[in-house]
């Protein structure tokens, strides 16, 4: 009877370890879950930063060219006009 009970009390105890590395592992796959979310908000939010800078580069470029064929048309027009004044 004795071994009987230290059986099923051995039994029992393996039972509660199972159960308890089981609880560990779904504790773990929560916050893996959570880290993932996190990691994913984050990325996210680079992209949209990233996207950001690069229609504001966009932008500027576009203003950089626009001002250098400004220039350029202006450089144009007064070399023009200094020759024809020159003529």
């Amino acid at each position: 009877m004795k071994r009987e009970r230290e059986d099923w009390t051995r039994l029992y105890h393996k039972m509660l370890k199972g159960i308890k590395v089981m609880i560990d592992v779904q504790r773990m796959l929560k916050d893996m879950k959570k880290i993932a979310e996190e990691t994913s908000t984050t990325v996210t939010e680079m992209e949209g930063t990233i996207l950001m800078a690069s229609v504001n580069n966009q932008t500027m470029n576009a203003t950089n060219i626009t001002q250098i064929a400004e220039d350029l048309w202006y450089l144009v027009q007064s070399n023009m006009d200094e020759r024809a004044f020159q003529v």
